[in-house]
């Protein structure tokens, strides 16, 4: 019961055309090097910002983002958590939208970011995402060979309702497609994904683009793969890369055996949030 894991911490580019045609070699690459599930990160076809969001919005049925993403999954023959591109949804309302594909090119799930990112940090970083995007309000989950797997968008990993209501509702693993900055990076990016792998003894990744200096928006990169017990079992640094990590359904069982959290929560004194 294990699956090989892959990052594809993409380099972005302006060009929509330019940036489907580099995931599906990336993809293709993290298949024949024995990855059963790949993640591209938070807005792979599109550089990432309030002002691109509406330019390169498109609708989530027979768009050329998800009818890439289908062909790559199917001629991959992988499961793709396909990062996220801004849709156009209902009522024309804008959406950071990831989502997911089998192996036979079906999509299997859609998660639309369910908590948008604005934050001001005086002298360091503003931005509002909500400015632009409507958020989403469902929690995510497909199934996999291994098992159920999460999936949160970037800012979702902050809260950690998320991923505790998806390991109790069975998942093995939190994939968050994401593109933290340069000021919550450092600060936040890896610390918050072992958070989350603690508290629920489950496998947690987050997938980046690659950095770009000349971007408005520069993201940290460092994709990176956290097991059930905290431990960082891969990590990319900033530059486009793949990195992988099997995912062992063993591992966690018997990390959860031999820390029982789960049999030990006392709902009779806090609520239980997955009911």
């Amino acid at each position: 019961m294990t699956s090989r894991l892959a990052l594809i911490q993409l380099a972005v580019t302006a060009s929509k055309e330019a940036n489907l045609v580099n995931a599906r070699a990336k993809v293709i690459e993290a298949a024949e090097k024995g990855a059963g599930i790949v993640v591209l990160p938070e807005c792979f076809n599109s550089p990432y910002g309030t002002s691109f969001f509406p330019k390169y919005a498109e609708p989530l049925e027979n768009g050329p983002s998800s009818i890439a993403l289908s062909n790559m999954a199917r001629d991959a023959k992988v499961y793709l958590i396909g990062g996220s591109f801004p849709e156009i949804g209902p009522n024309s309302k804008f959406f950071n939208t990831c989502t997911i594909w089998g192996p036979n090119g079906d999509r299997l799930g859609v998660h639309r970011k369910v908590h948008l990112f604005d934050i001001d940090i005086p002298g360091k970083q503003t931005f509002k995402e909500s400015s632009v995007l409507s958020a989403g309000s469902e929690i995510t989950t497909f199934d996999s060979p291994i098992g159920k797997i999460g999936v949160g968008i970037c800012y979702d990993i902050r809260f950690p309702e998320m991923a505790m209501i998806a390991a109790r509702k069975g998942c093995v693993a939190m994939i968050y497609p994401g593109a933290f900055n340069m000021t919550t990076g450092p600060l936040h990016w890896e610390l918050l994904q072992r958070a989350r792998a603690i508290d629920n003894q489950m496998y947690v990744a987050a997938c980046s683009p690659a950095r770009d200096e000349a971007a408005g928006y520069v993201a940290w990169g460092h994709s990176s793969v956290v097991d059930p017990m905290g431990q960082v079992v891969a990590k990319l640094g900033e530059k486009e890369d793949i990195v992988y990590a099997d995912l062992d359904v063993a591992f966690l069982e018997t990390s959860r055996a031999n820390i029982p959290v789960s049999a030990q929560r006392r709902f009779d004194v806090y609520p239980d949030v997955s009911k």
